[in-house]
Formats: structure tokens, sequence, C-alpha cells
């Protein structure tokens, strides 16, 4: 994944609002985030998986991999590969950056 440099970064949400080696969700533009922190670092996705239109923070991470609640399909929270049948199709990451204890995220126009 890489950044845009033209794309503004948005306020996402507070660091310590993304639990440890967790799941959570914030909506920002429209748009459903999940973000995970694994290890310390944070990550964010689309929050809705590709195959069955279920949110992913509801479903169980497990080191770098989300599974998804509704078939139990999995994605690497890196960068949205899928891991595990039946997903197919990777889900969209957005840039992270960390600045003053909040957690900006670069979302496309």
């Amino acid at each position: 994944m890489t950044t845009d440099n033209a794309l503004p970064w948005t306020d996402a949400t507070a660091l310590d609002e993304v639990p440890d080696d967790d799941v959570t969700s914030v909506q920002l533009d429209g748009r459903d985030i999940a973000l995970y922190k694994v290890e310390g670092t944070v990550f964010a996705t689309d929050n809705t998986c590709t195959h069955g239109h279920a949110r992913l923070c509801d479903g169980f991470l497990e080191g770098h991999e989300i599974e998804c609640p509704l078939h139990q399909g999995k994605f690497d929270v890196r960068d949205g590969t899928p891991t595990c049948a039946p997903v197919t199709e990777a889900l969209r990451c957005y840039p992270v950056r960390i600045e003053g204890g909040r957690v900006f995220l670069q979302l496309p126009g």
C-alpha cells in the first residue's frame, strides 16, 4: 500500500480507542472502516467482507488475520489479501499515520 501525497490525512480516532490485538470500527466520510492494532501497529481496511457483506469488526482477529463472522473467510489486515476460502476478493486498505496520540487515515476522494 502506498500513500498519495496529494490526499489529505483524516483524523479517525484516538490511538487508545484502538484495542491491542483486536478490531474496532469508525465511520469516516461515509465509509465504514475497520481499525486493527497488531503488535502495536495500526492497520485500516474496509469494514465489510468482500464475500458475505458482514462487518469485520464483529469478526475474530488472530495475529494479522481477521476472520469474517458470517462465513469464516479470512483476510490479512496488512494488505487486504484473502487468506482463506470462501473469500477471493481483497479488502481495500488505507494508509495509516499516528501523530500526537491520534490515528489518521488517507481516504480516496
